[in-house]
C-alpha cells in the first residue's frame, strides 16, 4: 500500500466535510504463526491485514472509525461514521491532536533478511525447540505446545496540525510449554524468547529454561505458614510490577483509580529501586519512534531512588493536567482507539547476582511462580495469590515447595526490597530483575 497516496485520497474526502481537525493512521502487516506437536505441524496461520483508522474533531467532540477496505465508497462511509461519533460525543475541550515534533532515530527495528528465511526453516525452528526440550532431561515426557511467530509491520500517521511519521518493524518469537514426570508427580515448565531478528531468538536457551522449570518442581512439598525473607525471581517481580503499571498512568490518577495519586515526590519504594518507561529502548517490544497519536517516544524515569517523580501522559490527559505528553498513547492497530499504556516498562538492573540475593537468609522462600496476580486490588494494592518455588536454607536453594500462598500489599512489598538483582528480563513489554524482600507472609499448611 502507498501510504502517502492513500492519505492524500482521504484528505480530499475530508475537504468536502465540515470538521475542525483530523488524524489518519494507516497500517499493514505480514503475520505468521506456527504450532507443532509431536514433530508435526498442528497450526499454520498466515495473514496480511491492511487498514486505516481515523479520528476527526468537530467542535469539542472527537469521533473515531476505521476501514479494512480502501475503496472510495468505504473510505467515505468511514469518515461519515467518525463525524457522527464526534457530533454525538460529550464535548470536551481537551480533545485534540499533538503538534509536530522531532522523532528519535532508532536502529535495529527491522530484520531485512527475515523475508528470505524459508517457511521450512521457520517450521524447523518450532520442531527443533520441541526436540531440544525433550532432550534436556529424561524426565521431560511431553510437549504441550512449541511455537514460532513473526510479524513484519508498517505504520503511517498524519494529522491536520502537521504531524507526519512512519516506521517499519519486525518481530520474531518462539515459545514452548512442556511437562516433566517422575514418581507419580508431574510439573509443567514454559519459556519464550523474542527479538526483532530471526537470529536473535535462542531456542536452546528457551528449551533449557522450560525444562529446568518443570523438572525443578518435581517432588515439591508443602511447608508450614511463616513470615520470612523472600527472593522473587524476575518473572514473579515482573508479574507484580505489571499490576502496578496502570497506577503510573495519568488517566488512572485522574479517575481516582491509582494508589499513587497525590503522592508525587514521596519515597514510596525502596531507595535502591529505579523504575522507568522507555519507548526508545534498544530491542524492546514497545520500541518505536512515536506513539499511537504521533508523539515522539522517550525515556521517562518514574521512580528514582525510591521517590515517585512523575506520571505517564498522552495528549488528552496531559491537557487535563497542564502537562506535556510523555508519548504513552497506545493502540491495537488501526481498529483500536488510542488509549493510555506503557511502552517498555521496567525496574532497572541492580548490582547483585542471583546467588548473592540468597546470602544470609537462614530460612526463606524463592518464589518462581504466582497464580492469579491479576486479582490483586489495583487501587489498594492488596494481594493474596497462589505461588510455588523453593526453600532457601542457610543461603542455599534447597527443596521445591508447592501449595503455598503469598499475601501483602504491592507498595509495601516494593518498599521492603533490600536487594536488586542483575538479571533484568522482559516478559513482553514489562520487565524486572530478581528482588530480595525483607519479609513476606507465606501461607502453607
Amino acid at each position: 500500500m502507498d501510504f502517502q497516496e492513500t492519505a492524500g485520497r482521504i484528505e480530499k474526502l475530508f475537504a468536502s466535510r465540515a470538521l475542525d481537525g483530523y488524524e489518519i493512521m494507516l497500517g499493514s502487516s505480514r503475520n505468521l504463526s506456527i504450532e507443532v506437536k509431536e514433530q508435526k505441524v498442528d497450526t499454520f496461520k498466515f495473514s496480511q491485514p491492511v487498514g486505516v483508522g481515523i479520528r476527526v474533531r468537530k467542535g469539542a467532540g472527537m469521533g473515531f472509525s476505521y476501514s479494512t477496505s480502501l475503496e472510495e465508497a468505504d473510505l467515505a462511509r468511514m469518515i461519515d461514521n467518525a463525524l457522527i461519533g464526534a457530533e454525538t460525543q460529550t464535548p470536551d475541550a481537551c480533545h485534540g491532536f499533538p503538534l509536530p515534533q522531532e522523532y528519535p532515530v532508532l536502529t535495529g527495528l527491522v530484520d531485512e533478511d527475515l523475508a528470505g528465511v524459508s517457511e521450512e526453516a521457520k517450521i524447523g525452528r518450532a520442531l527443533e525447540l520441541e526436540r531440544l526440550v525433550l532432550a534436556e532431561d529424561p524426565r521431560m515426557r511431553k510437549v504441550r505446545k512449541s511455537t514460532y511467530g513473526e510479524a513484519d509491520y508498517r505504520v503511517f500517521i498524519r494529522n491536520s496540525l502537521g504531524v507526519e511519521g512512519n516506521y517499519r518493524g519486525t518481530s520474531v518469537s518462539s515459545s514452548v510449554s512442556a511437562i516433566a514426570e517422575a514418581d507419580g508427580d508431574s510439573q509443567m515448565g514454559w519459556d519464550f524468547g523474542f527479538s526483532t531478528r530471526f537470529a536473535g531468538v535462542d531456542v536452546a536457551a528457551i528449551a533449557r529454561i522450560a525444562a529446568g522449570k518443570a523438572t525443578g518442581l518435581l517432588g515439591a512439598q508443602k511447608i508450614i505458614t511463616m513470615r520470612c525473607p523472600a527472593v522473587l525471581d524476575n518473572y514473579v517481580a515482573t508479574e507484580i510490577l505489571e499490576v502496578l503499571a496502570p497506577a503510573f498512568l495519568a488517566e488512572s490518577v485522574q479517575k481516582g483509580k491509582s494508589l499513587l495519586a497525590r503522592r508525587l515526590g514521596e519515597r514510596l519504594f525502596a531507595p535502591g529501586l529505579r523504575i522507568r518507561d522507555d519507548g526508545t529502548l534498544a530491542g524492546g517490544m514497545g520500541t518505536t519512534p512515536f506513539d499511537g497519536e504521533g508523539v515522539a517516544h522517550r525515556n521517562t524515569v518514574l521512580v528514582e531512588e525510591g521517590v515517585l517523580r512523575c506520571f505517564l501522559y498522552d495528549t488528552y490527559c496531559a491537557c487535563k493536567d497542564g502537562e506535556a505528553s510523555t508519548g504513552n498513547s497506545v493502540r491495537s492497530g488501526v481498529k483500536g482507539v488510542p488509549h493510555m499504556g506503557v511502552t517498555n516498562f521496567f525496574i532497572e538492573n541492580g548490582s547483585r547476582s542471583r546467588n548473592d540475593l540468597f546470602a544470609g537468609i537462614e530460612r526463606g522462600i524463592l518464589v518462581t511462580d504466582v497464580m492469579g496476580m491479576h486479582t490483586a486490588n489495583p487501587i489498594s494494592g492488596d494481594f493474596s495469590v497462589g505461588a510455588a518455588g523453593f526453600l532457601i536454607e542457610r543461603g542455599e536453594v534447597t527443596a521445591p515447595v508447592k501449595g503455598i500462598a503469598i499475601a501483602g500489599n504491592i507498595l509495601e512489598l516494593f518498599r521492603s526490597v533490600e536487594g536488586v538483582g542483575d538479571d533484568l528480563r522482559f516478559y513482553g513489554g514489562v520487565g524486572a530483575p530478581s528482588l530480595r524482600i525483607a519479609a513476606l507472609d507465606v501461607s502453607g499448611h
